[in-house]
């Protein structure tokens, strides 16, 4: 037998045809993460992870994951204040929004590292 179990919360999605599943609610919606009508190249989850396969090759694949200091912290707070700063003026040398995204991706990361790792 099996060590997983199956999530239920009780609540269904029935379609006419009679097909089921479980609602979506109380649910992270990733889907909605994509806005609508925007072309794959121009999604800012595209661009972001375009910006991680760039980082991957500057750096090697998953180099970000090695930081666990607070002097690394720091420096991501400032790099996500500079880059959330040029966006907001439109300059277009670098992709800034996707920077912002893997900043905050970063802080996010060390914050839990750094309360969970001691």
């Amino acid at each position: 037998m099996s060590e997983y179990t199956t999530k239920d919360s009780g609540k269904r999605y029935t379609e006419e045809s009679g097909f089921q599943r479980d609602t979506q609610e109380n649910k992270p919606r990733f889907g909605l993460l994509m806005a609508k009508g925007i072309p794959y190249k121009e999604q800012l989850l595209t661009r972001w992870a375009e910006l991680m396969a760039r980082g991957a090759q500057k750096y090697n694949e998953r180099n970000w994951e090695k930081a666990c200091s607070e002097t690394a912290l720091d420096r991501a707070k400032e790099s996500l204040l500079r880059h959330a700063i040029q966006a907001c003026n439109d300059e277009q040398d670098e992709d800034h929004l996707a920077s912002v995204c893997f900043n905050a991706n970063f802080i996010a990361t060390l914050q839990y590292k750094l309360k969970h790792e001691k």
